[in-house]
């Protein structure tokens, strides 16, 4: 109302002014008068007009500059138009800033997101779903995504409509599998979540496996002890029965004892944290303890030799390195026949690596089997290992240890050419031994 008045009365003096000046140049009669009112009111209307004009040319252009800044009603109606635009455009770029962030994070999610539309069209995905559906983030937009991505196990789920459990479906591109979970929102739109499964899977199979050969391992000598208890509580035996029986029964006994020790030692490499690269330990009489513990095993059956271990410290854990050189050198003695050669060897490489080498005159091993050689109960000939007492964990217990340490463990054999197996330190855990000088008297 406020903005009302003022134009009634600029009406009402404009046709009073018209009046007048009509009555003063030409008198007083009717028409004329009515003439001149008419004109004040004229001018006034045109006056509106081309103010009401520039607004709306601004309106339709990009209204990037300033309204129109007149007096009066559209003075007013301009600043209002142009605050709101403002306030709108604000509010547009807000809401854009809070998308891009919205999509920035989707873009780093290590899950796959494609966003559907009504039509099973696509809106957006990120990195990672174009990644695993084999899709382009800008070319494929507003593409049917069934018509890029033609898995059957997928296309049902799409039709079925029943999200509520995810499925699982190959990777197109043939790496491994994926698992898929849709969600609806929005007006019948789908938000599609991927996820690369193919590690856990792999996981999976080899806990599955581990399961299977433990139970496996452990089977046989319990099925060994439970027939020898039964024969001895059955059967009347002779003292030299009673005693060979024993002896199989102890020899069971053990080879289940020292299954679940490198059990245990497999368990306890997985869930500690790595040696300290600080704590330095000398290699003599590591290797000193090694060489008594295979000439007990050995028994005079091997020619065997130990270069002298030069003064040399490494930095791990004393019970782990002697774990991991027991074990290759106790296989050795195992595997090599009677008569054959052992040889461990220390030698510091040129680049400040150190390594510690064991070779044997053994049968060897073909090539196709040296890749899996450390795979837990793995063996190349499964009934020769376990006549030989090996429980098919030493290689296993050998590469955990090495790893932790820095190093890797190289393997190199031939059949009929004997075996060579490698430690190799790298060169921040290997270092000359200080030499202690004595303290002079004052």
């Amino acid at each position: 109302m406020s903005r009302l008045l003022p134009r009634v009365l600029a009406c009402v003096l404009a046709a009073l002014a018209g009046g007048l000046a009509a009555w003063l140049l030409g008198g007083a009669a009717p028409a004329r008068l009515l003439a001149g009112v008419a004109c004040g009111i004229a001018i006034i209307v045109a006056l509106d007009t081309w103010r009401g004009y520039r607004l709306i040319n601004w309106l339709r252009g990009s209204q990037e500059g300033e309204a129109p800044r007149d007096a009066g009603f559209w003075g007013e109606l301009a600043y209002r138009v142009e605050k709101s635009l403002r306030l709108r455009e604000q509010t547009t770029a807000r809401e854009r800033e809070r998308l891009a962030q919205f999509l920035s994070a989707m873009e780093v999610s290590p899950n796959g997101v494609m966003l559907l539309d009504g039509g099973d069209q696509i809106e957006w995905c990120n990195t990672r779903a174009a990644d695993h559906f084999g899709l382009d983030p800008q070319r494929d937009r507003r593409q049917r995504v069934t018509n890029l991505v033609r898995a059957p196990a997928f296309v049902a789920y799409l039709q079925q409509g029943e999200f509520s459990e995810p499925v699982e479906m190959p990777d197109p591109r043939g790496k491994g599998t994926l698992s898929v979970l849709v969600r609806r929102y929005g007006d019948d739109m789908k938000l599609v979540l991927s996820q690369d499964i193919t590690e856990r899977e792999r996981a999976d199979a080899m806990r599955r496996d581990f399961v299977a050969n433990v139970s496996h391992e452990i089977r046989t000598p319990l099925t060994v002890l439970s027939g020898f208890i039964e024969t001895m509580n059955n059967l009347p035996l002779t003292e030299v029965e009673r005693r060979r029986v024993l002896g199989l029964m102890a020899q069971q006994a053990q080879r289940m004892g020292a299954l679940v020790n490198d059990l245990l030692i497999l368990a306890q490499l997985e869930g500690s944290p790595r040696p300290n690269a600080e704590g330095w330990l000398a290699l003599k009489p590591l290797l000193a303890q090694v060489e008594a513990d295979a000439k007990a095993l050995s028994a005079g059956r091997h020619t065997m030799t130990f270069a002298a271990a030069p003064d040399v410290q490494i930095a791990g854990a004393q019970s782990e390195l002697l774990s991991a050189i027991t074990n290759l050198v106790n296989n050795a003695v195992r595997y090599t026949p009677e008569g054959g050669r052992i040889d461990l060897a220390w030698r510091s490489l040129p680049d400040g690596r150190g390594e510690m080498a064991v070779t044997d005159s053994g049968p060897g091993i073909a090539r196709e089997h040296i890749p899996r050689l450390t795979e837990r109960f793995y063996r190349v000939d499964g009934s020769r290992s376990r006549d030989t007492g090996g429980t098919g964990l030493g290689l296993s217990i050998v590469k955990h240890v090495i790893q932790r340490h820095g190093g890797e463990l190289d393997i190199q054999s031939e059949v009929g050419q004997g075996s060579c197996f490698r430690l190799v330190f790298p060169a921040a855990r290997v270092r000359e031994m200080r030499e202690q000088r004595p303290v002079l008297a004052a």
